[in-house]
């Protein structure tokens, strides 16, 4: 198939270099590791050829050669699977930790990455195939500038605002403005806390993000982003100091309260506006309740 080689070579470049843009350690510390970098780096090279090499097969026509699409799509969710399980096992030793939720929503990330990855490659070597390499290499910035878009999600910042807040004790209650977090029985903890301590509240901006700031794996992911991004005092014996995000169960707001290492306001809202949105989290009851209303019309 020396015919379909400059094909082949055009997905799979397109699909390593996209796999390379999309694969970045930052806050979430994962991966955070040479041999991490280099077993995805690996598998995004395996992807882009089996995309690249999709196109020769179909042209040939060698048809039963693009069955082994099927068992690639097998193997990127054994990958989904793999990261599941070292992120569970690094979880263990967290004294801050992510939440299954968390997990699950990176884990589900790296799966998906690679299927872009294989479609990036695919779509190159098409319009290589049919466009010669100047529509091959208009084609391949489109589908990584897309990539790049689809795998961005969503964060905090859009659906909520987020505003200092000021800590209190209400009797040995911790209390961010009127939500209450725990009780600290010592006296000298709570001087600390007041001394130490930060605090902003977050608010939602509609109806869907009061659903989503409910649920318990989304408030883990802001303390723990909070964490990385100002560090904690949080030690093994120091549990007061453990960052919490609690509830108004009247308004639906939350307070996030922290003993971080570097005290700056500016930059915890910044960290809790970053966190982002988990897909386990994501609700929209408002889209619900028009629906409902448009069935009660019906009815009427």
């Amino acid at each position: 198939m020396p015919e379909y080689l400059i094909v082949i070579t055009a997905g799979v470049l397109a699909g390593t270099l996209s796999r390379i843009i999309l694969l970045r350690s930052d806050y979430r510390q994962y991966p955070g590791y040479p041999h991490g970098y280099m077993s995805h780096l690996l598998l995004g090279f395996i992807a882009s050829a089996l995309g690249a090499v999709a196109v020769p097969a179909v042209m040939a026509p060698e048809y039963t050669a693009v069955t082994f699409l099927a068992l690639a799509v097998q193997q990127f969710r054994e990958i989904r699977n793999m990261e599941r399980r070292t992120l569970e096992s690094l979880e263990r030793t967290e004294l801050i930790k992510r939440g299954l939720d968390y997990i699950e929503g990176i884990a589900r990330t790296f799966e998906a990455r690679n299927y872009l990855v294989m479609a990036t490659a695919f779509a190159t070597s098409l319009a290589t195939q049919f466009g010669g390499l100047p529509a091959g290499g208009v084609v391949a910035v489109i589908t990584i500038l897309l990539s790049r878009n689809l795998m961005s999600g969503e964060i905090l910042g859009n659906i909520c605002d987020v505003v200092p807040a000021r800590l209190s004790f209400d009797g040995p209650t911790l209390m961010v403005d009127e939500i209450g977090l725990i009780n600290v029985g010592l006296k000298d903890m709570r001087e600390d806390i007041l001394k130490n301590g930060i605090a902003v509240k977050i608010k939602p901006k509609d109806g869907n993000a009061r659903s989503i700031i409910h649920d318990m794996g989304q408030r883990k992911a802001i303390a723990f982003t909070a964490a990385v991004i100002l560090g904690s005092k949080k030690d093994v014996d120091i549990p007061e100091y453990t960052p919490l995000v609690r509830k108004n169960p009247h308004t639906g707001e939350a307070g996030l309260y922290i003993m971080p290492v570097e005290r700056d306001m500016e930059q915890l809202i910044a960290a809790v506006k970053l966190t982002p949105v988990l897909e386990s989290a994501s609700s929209k009851p408002l889209l619900a309740g028009s629906s409902i209303r448009k069935a009660k019309k019906k009815v009427d």
